[in-house]
């Protein structure tokens, strides 16, 4: 039993020690860029809408709603 105790009391030691990096250790830092941008569900979303409703105005409001769209034009079917 206490080498149970001393199990939960080194795993959060050990889990904060793993956080923090040792004096004079250079941090590197990835720089990320999120933009704007046309997402693989706007253009899935857009040509499924243009393939079933030859309309310019819902391919783009279907493209603004993207994947919503797209799941709603697998749920319902062409008529």
């Amino acid at each position: 039993m206490p080498t149970k105790n001393f199990l939960l009391l080194l795993l959060p030691i050990l889990l904060l020690a793993s956080c923090v990096a040792a004096p004079g250790t250079p941090v590197y830092y990835q720089p990320v860029y999120y933009g704007p941008g046309i997402g693989l569900g706007t253009i899935v979303a857009v040509v499924v809408s243009w393939s079933r409703n030859k309309s310019i105005l819902l391919a783009i409001l279907c493209g603004i709603l993207g994947w919503i769209y797209v799941i709603y034009a697998i749920i319902v079917p062409k008529r």
